[in-house]
């Protein structure tokens, strides 16, 4: 669809409403398209009013909004104001054409819940909450019960934080084989064997430095996360090693939690649980994404659904307090059935967390780039209205959630938990309430002032090769770290 701007530049903010309406459209600013967007802001002193004009297959609407700015703290707040005037005159037109009200209805935003703690935290009730969810952004009632639960939560751990209080997270781009759907920086051990040393002693480098900052700073770690990749694909001796020094350089005595993604099952050995036991660790997270092995198989993955049953064992046998599962509903050959199959044996299997995660079709997947089949929008959304009430009816309850670009339906991810079971980095980075120090390649370090609500970034080399021979630019990041804190 070709989109036309005029008075402002909002270009993500239309794509996700775009997105959410024509989920077959791509978004593009040049050359011609039959299908068009016009999508104009103008300002009458305070006032921010949009409108937008659709043109699809012969078809036309007009759609229009008007939002108040004068209420905004700053301009970052008045730029916001003024996206969601666009949005929501997208969103007028978009349904007036197709008839269709998305889920999220108007949001479009990665951290819905965030949108419902800012007003909860202005003094509205639940019941206020849940109304302007309902009656400015069109939000459905299930989306709604996900949100409302999920800002709570948000809530209490903003409560909770102490201001030199940070969250400590360790990449290791390492997996046993690239799964279909993945984008993120992640070698097969197969193809990178000769990079995991040599990573690991810049990891360790890294980590030095980093603790020495820490402790320099007066900081604290609450919370402790090692993902990737796959962090198992390590050694058992590489990771006594790590985890060892990570625990000798930080205090990581007091931290609320201590996770490690063991998210391959097919990496999960007793002698590297036992390591993880040792060190502390007392989450971790098996990640299937399915226990059905004709799905497994179509995304790449290299292990059956009785290996996963077997890991589970050895999970169970090893005695972690937590233990999260994830799952992906809209996987390549998969079906509602089978994903309710899966489901219900990953409850069975009695860990304290789960998280259903939508599909999110990213460019550099192997999905997209060779045009595998998926399953349909009404597919994925039975596999969702699944999920919820089974959950419910299991005991659990969601505490975090975000939406990503590209996602089957324009639906969500959630993180549910039983109680007691709450992974609270989960929520610490999603909802952005304190500083993520990341070490290792393609790690974002992410620095939060929550008081003057400002953000800032820092971001590792993102290849293994160039993180591996380019230290100076971790010095760079640490020196914008130290920085960051100096001017709190």
């Amino acid at each position: 669809m070709k989109l036309i701007f005029t008075g402002h530049d909002y270009r993500y903010a239309v794509e996700q409403s775009l997105l959410a309406f024509f989920p077959e459209e791509r978004p593009v600013c040049e050359g011609e398209d039959p299908h068009t967007a016009r999508a104009a802001l103008a300002m009458d002193g305070p006032a921010a009013s949009a409108v937008t004009e659709l043109s699809v297959d012969g078809k036309t609407s007009r759609g229009t909004a008007c939002v108040d700015t004068s209420g905004a703290a700053d301009e970052y707040e008045r730029e916001r104001l003024k996206q969601r005037a666009v949005k929501l005159s997208f969103f007028e037109a978009a349904r007036a054409l197709t008839g269709v009200t998305p889920a999220w209805g108007a949001l479009t935003g990665i951290r819905p819940a965030k949108l419902a703690a800012g007003l909860l935290e202005e003094g509205k009730s639940e019941a206020e909450t849940d109304a302007i969810l309902r009656d400015t952004y069109f939000v459905s009632e299930s989306r709604r019960k996900l949100c409302l639960p999920c800002a709570k939560a948000g809530l209490e751990a903003k409560r909770e934080l102490q201001k030199n209080e940070i969250s400590l997270y360790v990449g290791i781009p390492f997996c046993p084989t690239r799964c279909a759907y993945c984008s993120f920086v992640s070698n097969s051990v197969e193809k990178s064997f000769h990079l995991v040393e040599p990573y690991l002693q810049a990891l360790l480098a890294e980590a030095d430095s980093a603790a020495a900052m820490v402790r320099e700073l007066g900081l604290k770690v609450r919370s402790f996360y090692m993902g990737g990749g796959t962090p198992t694909t390590l050694t058992a001796e590489q990771m006594d090693r790590l985890l060892g020094r990570l625990n000798e350089k930080f205090d990581l005595a007091n931290a609320v939690e201590r996770t490690v993604e063991a998210g391959r099952p097919d990496t999960i050995t007793a002698e590297k649980l036992a390591v993880l036991k040792k060190n502390g660790v007392d989450r971790i997270s098996v990640n299937p994404q399915s226990m059905d092995s004709r799905v497994l198989a179509a995304i790449g993955r290299r292990h059956s659904g009785d290996d996963i049953r077997a890991a589970m064992e050895l999970v169970k046998a090893a005695g972690f307090p937590h233990v999260n599962m994830d799952l992906i509903a809209g996987l390549p050959e998969d079906a509602p059935e089978g994903f309710r199959r899966t489901l219900d044996e990953v409850v069975a299997f009695g860990t304290d967390n789960v998280t259903i995660h939508t599909l999110s079709l990213k460019k550099g997947s192997r999905i997209m780039l060779e045009g595998t089949r998926i399953p349909t929008v009404e597919e994925v959304s039975a596999m969702l209205d699944y999920a919820a009430p089974a959950l419910r009816d299991a005991g659990f309850a969601p505490y975090y959630l975000y939406r990503q670009k590209y996602m089957s339906g324009s639906f969500e991810n959630v993180g549910w938990c039983r109680p007691g079971g709450t992974g609270w980095y989960n929520i610490y980075i999603m909802e952005e309430l304190h500083t993520i120090l990341s070490l290792g390649a393609g790690g974002s370090t992410k620095m939060v002032d929550p008081e003057k609500d400002h953000i800032e970034r820092v971001f590792n080399l993102k290849f293994p090769q160039e993180y591996i021979q380019r230290p100076e630019k971790i010095a760079a990041n640490q020196a914008a770290f130290r920085a960051f804190y100096a001017n709190m």
